[in-house]
């Protein structure tokens, strides 16, 4: 049965418990807690995904600033994942950026994340740099991650 995104209500200190036990089973270099509730402080875009049972079943985290937005978060959790639910969580995100005035979005993903990677580009994004060494990997190693824009004006027709 394929999970469905029932609601996207915004995400608050009390659902970061709910929200750590998702990104501790979906990344083995997880958000810390402060970084979400730090990123709840600053008034940053945060919502959940709920299922139709009202279930947390993902959730993104993303900063406007300057007419654009920078996705830092989005995550599904991993028992639903490839179901759609990652692209339904984009659209929501493209579309609230827009409402918010933003232009275009922007974010990272680890180079090795093929997974990710797809999603993004099936969903309109393009890749156009790399961070080098931005992220954690094992023995004090870093991981290059892509990064990857789409420009919100017309994303409707990218994301279908």
């Amino acid at each position: 049965m394929l999970a469905k995104l029932a609601s996207t209500p915004a995400m608050s200190v009390a659902d970061l418990s709910l929200v750590m036990a998702i990104e501790a089973t979906a990344y083995r270099y997880p958000w810390t807690r402060g970084n979400f509730a730090d990123s709840l402080a600053a008034g940053y875009l945060a919502r959940l995904a709920c299922d139709a049972q009202g279930q947390c079943i993902g959730y993104f985290v993303a900063m406007l600033g300057a007419g654009e937005l920078h996705l830092l978060n989005l995550t599904v959790t991993p028992p639903v994942q490839r179901q759609g639910l990652g692209k339904a969580l984009l659209r929501r995100l493209c579309a609230e950026g827009r409402l918010l005035g933003a232009g275009v979005v922007w974010l990272e993903v680890r180079e090795s994340n093929q997974a990710a990677r797809r999603l993004y580009a099936t969903s309109g994004f393009t890749e156009v740099g790399v961070r080098r060494s931005y992220y954690p990997l094992d023995a004090g190693q870093r991981e290059d991650a892509v990064v990857m824009s789409i420009p919100l004006e017309g994303v409707e027709r990218g994301m279908d």
